[in-house]
């Protein structure tokens, strides 16, 4: 009789770790997603908005999302990578920014180190001015930051992210010193707008979706879009089309911790795959002004790798990074 409890006792346990190993599917997976910045800014935002058509489309039972500000998010990173210890429920959302403010701030994790699960969006990011600034086109701008590079203030996310490469790229392209460019960096979108509308900046950076409705009302001017073509809906035209050799796409994309794998990761792919080539998806983004960049795990790795290359050779450029 002893031999035979030890025996059910032991069946009993390995059925239990069957269990609770056995990977949920997507109407019972319950995920928190770390947007690592400020709320209102473009990954929270992304974040909130994939929370909602994952509920919608029933790809998850429960999605929370928390907000880990800092340091272009690589305090947010480097807390996802310690914490999150192989746990399937645990993603983070980041993009373009997180690759810059990783090498600008020679910060020890980067996107390198945690798994990718999809490419997301395409953000194109929006050079504003003020309403009431003399500023009218991208010559002017250009124009002011020749005159005096010190006095252009500029206003954007993270340093040493998109917003910030952005804004270097024009003053190097103004044939001004790009690592001379005054750039005061926030945490949060709302923040950079705020002084904006405050008339705290000559010029401000953003992803155009964050700022559109202020650009629509006639609070913000753009004056230009970094990505390389035309959007529909957008009357500001690409810095290419004005004369510029400048473009650069704000790309948002979903991560699963490095430790995460076998049928729990294929469960991620699974549900974020199926959330994002939803209807409810493609119009959310549409109505958000952001562009459907979608690649799914092995491409968005590929992706990764290249585009941290890419990204430190234009700091270096710029005298952002070494």
């Amino acid at each position: 009789m002893r031999q035979f409890l030890k025996s059910a006792f032991c069946v009993a346990a390995l059925t239990g770790i069957m269990f609770q190993t056995a990977p949920l599917a997507a109407s019972e997976l319950e995920l928190t997603i770390m947007a690592p910045a400020g709320a209102g800014g473009g990954w929270d935002s992304a974040a909130r908005s994939l929370q909602e058509v994952m509920m919608a489309t029933g790809q998850a039972k429960s999605v929370q999302v928390i907000n880990v500000p800092g340091a272009g998010g690589t305090v947010g990173l480097a807390q996802f990578v310690g914490n999150a210890n192989g746990a399937s429920d645990q993603l983070l959302l980041a993009g373009i920014t997180l690759v810059g403010a990783s090498i600008s701030n020679n910060s020890p994790v980067d996107l390198t180190q945690v798994t990718p699960i999809a490419r997301l969006t395409g953000d194109p990011l929006v050079i504003v001015v003020p309403k009431d600034s003399p500023i009218k086109t991208i010559d002017d701008l250009l124009a002011t930051i020749k005159k005096d590079v010190a006095t252009a203030i500029w206003v954007g996310g993270s340093a040493g992210g998109a917003d910030h490469i952005l804004a270097a790229l024009v003053t190097k392209a103004a044939g001004a010193d790009p690592s001379k460019v005054n750039y005061i960096a926030y945490s949060g979108g709302g923040e950079a707008l705020a002084a904006m509308l405050g008339g705290q900046a000559t010029a401000g950076v953003s992803g155009y979706g964050e700022w559109q409705g202020q650009i629509e009302s006639g609070d913000l001017r753009a004056l230009a879009i970094s990505y390389p073509e035309p959007i529909d809906g957008i009357e500001a035209k690409p810095l290419k089309a004005q004369g510029l050799d400048i473009e650069l796409v704000n790309w948002r994309g979903i991560f699963a911790d490095p430790d995460v794998k076998g049928a729990d990761l294929e469960a991620l792919k699974s549900a974020v795959g199926n959330t994002v080539q939803s209807k409810e998806w493609k119009d959310l983004i549409k109505a958000r002004g952001w562009a459907d960049y979608y690649a799914p795990a092995d491409e968005f790795k590929t992706f990764i790798a290249s585009e941290t290359d890419r990204v430190r050779s234009i700091l270096t450029s710029i005298g952002l990074a070494k």
